[in-house]
């Protein structure tokens, strides 16, 4: 295994690779078919996303225009359904529980990148960080959510909110930055 990847999935600072950038591009390649089908082609969509993601659960469905960094390194829960536009930066790993809704424009984002050492950021360096969604939660339209971040079972995050932070179960988010405005 190429060191980059392992330093990444081992969810250290690691420099990209060619390696990395390879897998990438077969990503995107799968994701140019995925975004490139037809309104009736349901089932090739269920089809390429079940070969790509590490996880891709029964009754699940993503809208296109979908992107994300690897695939491989997400994982679907059944019953879920993500909208359009969704970005899924998925180097640090996201899961997503079941029976999710996740509107359009989310951004999933596990990379970060040093903020104090100038030199190593302007090398490249990056620190992914998993994102945990838990079962029956719902991420409004827009909603970002930032690396390392666990949104657990039944919150709903509201439209446009940015998650820098871990969400309870059973809450409602809202703001820049979400914060906790109600017990649900």
């Amino acid at each position: 295994m190429d060191a980059s990847k392992a330093r990444m999935l081992g969810h250290e600072w690691y420099l990209d690779s060619p390696a990395l950038a390879e897998e990438r591009r077969q990503c995107w390649r799968q994701l140019d078919r995925f975004n490139a089908t037809g309104a009736d082609d349901d089932e090739l969509r269920q089809e390429i996303l079940s070969g790509l993601f590490a996880e891709f659960g029964p009754g699940a469905v993503v809208l296109p225009r979908f992107q994300c960094s690897y695939g491989t390194l997400t994982r679907v829960g059944a019953g879920t359904f993500v909208n359009s536009d969704a970005l899924f930066m998925d180097d640090g790993g996201i899961t997503i529980g079941a029976d999710v809704r996740i509107g359009p424009r989310v951004q999933l984002l596990t990379a970060t990148h040093p903020t104090t050492d100038h030199d190593r950021r302007r090398e490249g360096w990056e620190r992914p960080l998993p994102i945990t969604i838990g079962d029956n939660t719902w991420l409004g339209g827009g909603v970002i959510v930032c690396p390392g971040v666990r949104i657990a079972d039944n919150a709903v995050i509201g439209a446009g909110s940015v998650v820098t932070h871990d969400i309870p179960s059973h809450a409602l988010a809202v703001g820049n930055p979400a914060r906790v405005v109600k017990r649900l």
